[in-house]
């Protein structure tokens, strides 16, 4: 059985997490951190990492960018296993992820989802094919709530392709104010926003008289939570490094 703690457990993903973790039969919930503190769980909510008072086996964090330092400080201390799930971190708090990482175990990524995750090795293997004689577009879609575009699973998609293309591509987020062909070194990112679409990302190889399209649709928010918590059951055996669900996808596929 994984012990896990919850940082961030009053909120909407929190509340996803900690039934991820209930309907898991290899996961218990052993406490949260939240600053709002008291809540109707069944384990106890912590508004400090130093009023913690159990050992976890690993900890998920769906929380936000400023409680970096207390987690990390105390997750070091104690030696526990992170799988980091927090957006919108500054170049500075991904050094200081990368730093603890040399001394516990870090599972860290943009997007919990093994679909989304799946996605991007397929459209690499795409781009291994395909890349160089079609043009590759990228069209993420999410709710109207949502602040940043484009997503960072969409960078984390582009990235991707990126690493597998004999050159280097340039990327394009909006073309309304070029007057030129598009080029063969590139990738064009677009998003959309509006009512309540969780996120949709969809990769097009567009190539002469034939296209070929890789999509992925999440329906709920929940599949981030139960990606977070089979990541936290991956991590809580590894050695201290960097992870990500690249790494999970090739445990599962053994």
């Amino acid at each position: 059985m994984v012990n896990i703690g919850i940082v961030g457990c009053n909120g909407r993903m929190g509340h996803f997490v900690a039934d991820a973790v209930e309907q898991n039969n290899q996961t218990n919930a052993l406490f949260g951190v939240d600053a709002f503190g008291e809540s109707s769980y069944s384990f106890p909510v912590y508004k400090s990492f130093s009023d913690i008072k159990e050992a976890p086996d690993a900890i998920i964090d769906f929380s936000n960018p400023a409680l970096l330092d207390d987690m990390l400080g105390y997750a070091v201390k104690n030696s526990v296993p992170c799988v980091i799930c927090t957006t919108g971190y500054s170049q500075e708090q991904v050094d200081k992820i990368k730093a603890a990482s040399e001394q516990i175990a870090i599972f860290y990524s943009g997007n919990m989802s093994l679909g989304i995750n799946l996605l991007i090795e397929l459209a690499k293997e795409a781009a291994k094919v395909l890349g160089n004689s079609f043009d590759i577009e990228i069209i993420e879609k999410h709710h109207n709530l949502k602040v940043d575009a484009p997503s960072g699973t969409a960078l984390m998609i582009a990235d991707g392709i990126s690493d597998v293309l004999d050159e280097e591509p340039q990327y394009v987020y909006d073309r309304h104010s070029y007057r030129k062909k598009r080029s063969k070194n590139e990738i064009g990112i677009h998003a959309v926003r509006g009512g309540t679409i969780v996120g949709e990302h969809e990769v097009i190889f567009a190539g002469h008289d034939e296209v070929v399209t890789v999509t992925h649709q999440a329906q709920s928010k929940e599949v981030f939570a139960v990606g977070a918590v089979n990541a936290a059951v991956f991590l809580a055996s590894q050695k201290a490094g960097m992870y990500n669900m690249g790494n999970l996808l090739n445990d599962k596929m053994g």
